[in-house]
């Protein structure tokens, strides 16, 4: 009751401070959470009983028990700390005392097909989940499409960039730089808020199509159409030629710089959702998936090293998060103020990516996970094949658990620390999506 008492103190507190939006959003990933975690181990379940075996147990959570009630042979039930499940399936290895009656039941005696079956179910409810989420998300929201773009900041000032000087102070004055002008934004009367539609009659749609139209201006005249509050107006001003770096299909090349127009404006994006139908919303799907283990692999390689820098200064946002940060980064998503569609399906990539994750990291072949005891399986039904191949008629031979449990706890333990470890690193130096 302790965790409960104290899920009920952290509500009222974010409430008190004014964060129930971003109490919602944490609250929306943990319910997640725990549902993939139910439907994991449902997996487990309902393939063991498919196959005839015997399970006794179904908890969400670990530690001391809540609530729970007995069905049948099986107790169901919830406990105290919501950082996983279980499924008791009898006779998981042959180190198990197992009653008389229940021998013939028993997981270890399965046939390896059945046995890899009950294993990867978990993992394969995972997938599954992320394909019917993302789907899901495409096809009832709709898919992010920027839109005409906002000005963010109007600036009293412009100054040129210069090579070398690739980065000022955020408290710098442009005025109080070399080649400064007063903004032709300023001297318009340019809000901030308001949207940019169209520059000389042409639509804009992007933030990109806006900056490149003022760019390649000059210092010719233009006229800017704005709405805010569905109101329209329509300004006249002359932007100023000044020597800017030059942009690439790459970015922005901080070694050359050309003239382009510039009216002191900072431009800010802007995103919503656009509906799609049943075959683009199949293509978005795969798309994501594709995207989403891209990032995977990405983070498992190339970010390994990142690691090291969980407590530092400079953690790298990309990196490794644990539980604790990405609830965190779920309530900054549902607190940003974007459209309702852009957070709805950034919650749902978050809920996605979450279950593609565990879905490949339990099957990596080490024990404890689910994948370890496929290999286990596997490696006995491969061994026992080719025995028999070479002559062999005895029983079938059984891998010695107790020979692994060294390597098992060792596993275990490495996994406990690096999520300890990480979960300290988003409780004091969190990875925030905003400032």
């Amino acid at each position: 009751m302790g965790v409960l008492a104290a899920l009920v103190l952290l509500a009222g507190l974010a409430l008190a401070a004014g964060k129930g939006v971003y109490l919602l959003g944490a609250l929306g990933f943990v319910v997640a959470l725990l549902l993939s975690v139910t439907l994991h181990e449902a997996g487990h379940f309902l393939t063991a009983r498919h196959y005839g075996m015997k399970a006794t147990q179904f908890f969400v959570g670990f530690g001391p028990t809540l609530w729970s009630r007995r069905t049948g042979e099986t107790e169901w039930g919830v406990k105290a700390i919501p950082a996983g499940g279980f499924v008791k399936i009898v006779g998981m290895t042959p180190l198990e005392d197992v009653a008389p009656e229940d021998e013939s039941r028993v997981f270890y005696k399965a046939p390896v097909r059945q046995k890899v079956v009950v294993l990867a179910a978990g993992s394969t409810v995972h997938f599954v989940l992320a394909g019917l989420v993302l789907f899901g998300g495409s096809y009832l929201i709709g898919a992010p499409e920027e839109q005409a773009p906002a000005v963010g900041a109007v600036a009293r000032c412009i100054a040129p960039d210069r090579i070398g000087v690739e980065d000022l102070a955020t408290d710098t004055d442009p005025c109080t730089l070399p080649g400064s002008l007063p903004a032709p934004a300023t001297a318009a009367g340019l809000r901030v808020g308001e949207v940019v539609t169209a520059v000389d009659g042409e639509p804009v749609s992007s933030s990109l199509e806006l900056t490149t139209a003022l760019r390649a201006a000059g210092s010719r005249p233009v006229e800017l159409t704005l709405e805010r509050d569905d109101a329209a107006r329509t300004v006249s001003l002359t932007p100023a030629t000044l020597q800017r770096f030059a942009r690439t299909e790459t970015g922005v090349d901080p070694d050359r710089l050309e003239p382009v127009g510039t009216i002191g404006i900072q431009v800010q994006p802007r995103v919503d959702t656009e509906r799609l139908g049943l075959a683009a919303s199949l293509d978005q799907t795969r798309d994501l998936v594709v995207l989403q283990l891209e990032g995977i692999k990405t983070t498992v390689t190339t970010k390994l090293g990142s690691i090291t820098k969980v407590y530092s200064e400079d953690r790298d946002p990309a990196g490794f998060v644990g539980i604790v940060g990405v609830g965190r980064i779920s309530g900054e998503v549902i607190e940003s103020e974007e459209t309702a569609g852009v957070k709805a399906l950034t919650f749902v990539s978050i809920v996605a990516g979450l279950n593609l994750f565990v879905g490949l990291f339990n099957l990596l072949p080490l024990l404890p996970l689910d994948g370890g005891h496929i290999a286990v399986a596997v490696y006995e039904g491969a061994r026992d094949r080719i025995r028999r191949l070479r002559g062999y008629r005895g029983p079938f031979q059984r891998v010695d658990y107790a020979k692994l449990a060294p390597l098992t706890y060792g596993v275990a333990g490495f996994f406990f620390l690096f999520t300890v470890v990480l979960l300290g690193a988003d409780i004091v130096n969190p990875i925030r999506i905003s400032q």
